[in-house]
This record gives C-alpha cells, sequence and structure tokens, in this order.
C-alpha cells in the first residue's frame, strides 16, 4: 500500500473530526474521499498532506510513518479548492514555483515547465496571467504545478467546486486521463457522488468523522453496506 491511515484520531474543540479513521491506496490508483459536508473528509486529506496533526494514530506514505515530517518533506503535491494561482504571476512562473523553492537550475526549470505546459495542452499560454484564464484553465494550471516538483502523491481538495457545470464535466475526464498518464497516486475530496463515481476507482465514504464503507465504485452502489451509505446514495442518485 502507498498511503494507510491507522487508527487516526482527530478533534476540533471536543468535536470527532476523525473517529478511528483506517484505510489503504493502493500505489498508482485514484481514490475519492465522498461524503457530506462536515463529515471529515477535507480533515483526512490535510492531514496526509502534514496541514493538520491526527491526536493519535499512524499516517504511513511509501511505507513511511510521516506524522512527524513536515508536509514539505512528504513528497506531496497539493490542488486547493479555489486554485490560488499566485494572480502576479504568469502560467509559466506559477508553474516554475515549486521548482525554484527546490533551486532547481533555469535549464531544468524551463525544460519542465514546457513540458508540463504539453501535458495539460497550454502550451501557448504561458505567459498569461491567471485572471486571463478561464476557470477550467486555471485549475489545470494548479495540477500543472503541483506536478512540477515530481512528487509521488497527488491531493487535490474539491477540485472542481468552483468550476461550472459543463467544464467540470469535461474536466473529469481529462484529471482521470492525466492521472492515469502520469501514473501518481492521488486522493481527492469531493461531495458530489457522480463526480466520485466517474473519476476514482475507490471510493471511500465518510460520515460524522469515521469510513462507512470503501470499495470500488460498482460495490458501493450496488452493495452499500451501512444505512448511512445506502440512504446517502440513494439521495444523490435521486
Amino acid at each position: 500500500m502507498y498511503v494507510e491511515m491507522r487508527n487516526i484520531y482527530k478533534t476540533f474543540d471536543g468535536f470527532h473530526a476523525s473517529d478511528d479513521v483506517n484505510f489503504q491506496v493502493e500505489k498508482g490508483h485514484l481514490a475519492a474521499l465522498l461524503g457530506p459536508s462536515g463529515s471529515g473528509k477535507t480533515t483526512i486529506l490535510r492531514m496526509i498532506a502534514g496541514l493538520d496533526m491526527p491526536d493519535s494514530g499512524e499516517i504511513i506514505i511509501n511505507g513511511r510513518i510521516v506524522n512527524e515530517i513536515p508536509g514539505s518533506k512528504r513528497g506531496i503535491g497539493f490542488v486547493f479548492q479555489n486554485y490560488a494561482l499566485f494572480r502576479y504571476m504568469t502560467v509559466a512562473d506559477n508553474i516554475a514555483f515549486g521548482l525554484e523553492v527546490q533551486k532547481k537550475s533555469k535549464t531544468e526549470i524551463k525544460a519542465r515547465v514546457s513540458e508540463l505546459l504539453e501535458l495539460v495542452s497550454m502550451a501557448d499560454l504561458g505567459k498569461r496571467f491567471p485572471h486571463q484564464l478561464s476557470g477550467g484553465q486555471r485549475q489545470r494550471v494548479a495540477f500543472a504545478r503541483a506536478l512540477a516538483p515530481n512528487p509521488q502523491l497527488l491531493l487535490l481538495d474539491e477540485p472542481f467546486a468552483a468550476i461550472d457545470a459543463k467544464v467540470r464535466r469535461e474536466l473529469r475526464a481529462w484529471l482521470r486521463e492525466m492521472i492515469k498518464q502520469v501514473g501518481i497516486t492521488s486522493i481527492f475530496v469531493t461531495h458530489d457522488q457522480e463526480e466520485a463515481m466517474e473519476v476514482a476507482d475507490r471510493i471511500i465514504i465518510t460520515n460524522q468523522g469515521k469510513i462507512e464503507q470503501i470499495g470500488t465504485p460498482e460495490e458501493v452502489c450496488q452493495n452499500p453496506r451501512t444505512d448511512f451509505v445506502r440512504s446517502f446514495i440513494d439521495y444523490n442518485i435521486k
């Protein structure tokens, strides 16, 4: 297993955001943390990223317990819900940011940025600024920036939430294809069942800080194991 959460507990002012969370994600897989607002899915993502610390339990990435390792040293790329692009930097400079932090040479940076612009089909847009792009294009830039330092794990927090419905559907297929092409282990947060079923090959359903069910999209839809999963799936299908 590439990512593993073992007996994770996390509270905020007495609220159990994570209550004995256990799951595994295999290397190269794309997993979705799916659940209603407040169910604990974003807290899980933030703990894996090193942005929050669990009260107890172990976070394991590539066979190594990372609880005490800073997020910047975990080999993770993070795509935020609101893109978090630097407004006064060009597309190319946004993508290059993580490489500059790593103190890569100008030659390496230029080559990597060019490669990623091609990957996200934006080769001619490197000199534009974020405000000159559509929502879908900004999300592609955020994806490229996260991939630039060659992370071994990609985390995405509601990656399509700020995009209109038509573009969202197009980006779902695009994201799945890109992750498959790059071959990077990925976990994304969503409250949208259709999105999770379409994009992920593994679904982790959260509710009130607990994991209700883990399985393939087919398993979750056809064999819900708890009353919550059954009602949540039914509610979202209607």
